[in-house]
């Protein structure tokens, strides 16, 4: 009885072929094991990288939708307080320009 296909246990030489082919095996199991452990690694470290992008796009959304009402009041006071200057300093140069040509 033979436990491998085609293997004659009957002498020495059948036995030493069925070991090589048993070493061969399980060393290509190994290699196989190895190569499978290293894409894990790739694989896990690539999702511990997605899962921290999302985190921190996550937290970037939170900031710009919860936005402190307060701050952005005063900042919008001052824009439109730069603006009224402007429009005023304008007026006033326009006006300092019709006087100095009624001088004439």
């Amino acid at each position: 009885m033979t436990a491998v296909e085609g293997a004659d246990w009957m002498d020495v030489g059948g036995i030493d072929t069925t070991i090589t082919q048993v070493e061969s095996a399980i060393n290509t199991l190994r290699d196989m094991a190895s190569e499978f452990g290293n894409n894990y690694s790739i694989v896990q470290t690539r999702q511990d990288f997605t899962e921290n992008l999302i985190n921190v796009l996550e937290e970037g959304a939170d900031d710009l939708t919860l936005a402190d009402m307060n701050e952005e009041s005063a900042n919008m006071l001052a824009l439109q307080t730069r603006q009224q200057l402007g429009i005023n300093a304008l007026s006033l140069a326009s006006q300092a320009a019709q006087s100095v040509l009624q001088l004439f």
